[in-house]
């Protein structure tokens, strides 16, 4: 009896383990960009928070990527602060 509960506890303890460590990596695959250029290499119409839309008095962008980490980690890209950080047609 007392080997079962042993066994049942490592097993969640493990498995606990295996969910924490996957889900760091994609959190640290957030990258700060050091220009629009290089954003726009990996996002080609910007990036922006989801439900932004774009301030303009011509066509807005609206095919932008909606991704609230990398806009918050790239905030300083937005310079017309609609939620939208590069946004390029």
């Amino acid at each position: 009896m007392f080997r079962k509960l042993v066994i049942a506890c490592c097993a969640s303890a493990l498995s606990v383990g295996v969910i924490a460590a996957t889900s760091y990596p994609a959190e640290a695959a957030v990258k700060k960009y050091s220009n629009c250029k290089k954003l726009n290499k990996d996002y080609k119409h910007g990036v922006g928070k989801p439900g932004a839309h774009d301030h303009t008095s011509g066509t807005p962008v609206t095919n932008f990527t909606r991704n609230k980490a990398v806009y918050t980690k790239n905030k300083a890209r937005d310079r017309d602060k609609d939620g939208i950080a590069c946004e390029k047609k």
